[in-house]
């Protein structure tokens, strides 16, 4: 059942009562990772691995992705700033509990060496077991980014190569 949830805005990054953040380095410029995530939107399963479809709606101003197990979100972009930001909110979703969803992905050079620091926030909003459960799956969502962001430095490289 789809459920639609509470709009947010950008601010929700900083002040949803739950927000994981994760950070891993690529050695790819700002500019490659911001176009894999925000302008080739449908790239994301080739190298997030817990995604099997994602596309752009909206002329862009939203997605539409699907997550392994049957996840679907429906979402709305709200900021596409190239080399620094891609954010985006859940508009609706099959998942239970979520009341709100944001996830934003901050792009920066890397102190002292060539490549992007990429920090991506899940910030969400529901009922206490699903905030306990969100925080619960903390790590393998750590993994999951972390992964992703290997596999997609890895293409990105093989694209300069190749």
């Amino acid at each position: 059942m789809t459920r639609r949830l509470r709009p947010v805005g950008l601010g929700f990054a900083e002040d949803a009562p739950t927000r994981l953040v994760f950070t891993a380095r690529a050695s790819a410029a700002p500019d490659a990772v911001y176009r894999a995530l925000a302008e080739e939107v449908t790239g994301w399963p080739s190298w997030f691995r817990a995604v099997t479809l994602a596309r752009p709606t909206r002329g862009g101003g939203g997605r539409e992705v699907r997550l392994m197990g049957g996840v679907r979100f429906q979402e709305t972009v709200m900021a596409a700033d190239p080399g620094l930001r891609y954010a985006y909110r859940v508009d609706e979703t099959n998942v239970p509990g979520v009341r709100a969803l944001l996830e934003e992905w901050l792009l920066a050079p890397a102190d002292h060496s060539p490549g992007t620091l990429v920090r991506w926030t899940f910030a969400a909003d529901g009922p206490p077991a699903f905030r306990l459960a969100l925080t619960a799956a903390r790590p393998g969502l750590g993994h999951s980014f972390r992964t992703a962001v290997r596999t997609l430095d890895a293409r990105l490289a093989a694209r300069t190569r190749g």
